[in-house]
């Protein structure tokens, strides 16, 4: 696979991952409701921020990469630690759940959770990460989507 495709899956998908979570965040959550909607979100996405740092400080399964492993060079950005759990998975799932949760918009999860799992293949695929990585960044954000379970189901 060309080397340009998987630097975008790997880390341009995530430019339209966040501004169509920052726009679905801003304009499809009713206004008597953000600030409620707002505090979830920063609790969760903290919530599974620390336990990813947390668990990567006792738990690294590889103390390099693959790149590094297979002595190749990186093919996306990085940063300069062992990899679990892998931030980016993390940050767009946590983007992508919130969305889910706090909106209900089903079309705009759909299209996050596509470029997601987009984001998830590239990270690996450029060698950056392992499969365990990416799955640890994705489960880890789900653990802190826990804080979302308190909310009232609305239809929309």
């Amino acid at each position: 696979m060309s080397a340009l495709i998987i630097k975008l899956m790997a880390d341009g998908a995530l430019i339209p991952i966040v501004l169509l979570g920052a726009y679905a965040l801003v304009f499809k959550i009713p206004k008597g409701q953000r600030l409620e909607s707002y505090k979830r979100i920063l609790i969760a996405g903290l919530t599974a921020y620390l336990l990813a740092k947390l668990i990567g400080s006792f738990y690294q399964p590889s103390s390099e990469r693959p790149f590094e492993i297979l002595g190749k060079a990186a093919g996306a950005s990085f940063l300069n630690n062992p990899g679990f759990p892998s931030d980016h998975a993390l940050f767009i799932s946590v983007i992508t759940c919130a969305v889910w949760f706090e909106t209900k918009q089903k079309l705009i999860t759909a299209i996050l959770i596509g470029l997601t799992i987009i984001v998830c293949i590239g990270r690996v695929l450029a060698l950056v990460h392992t499969p365990a990585d990416v799955i640890g960044g994705v489960v880890i954000a789900l653990i802190g989507s826990l804080w979302y379970l308190n909310i009232a189901y609305r239809t929309q």
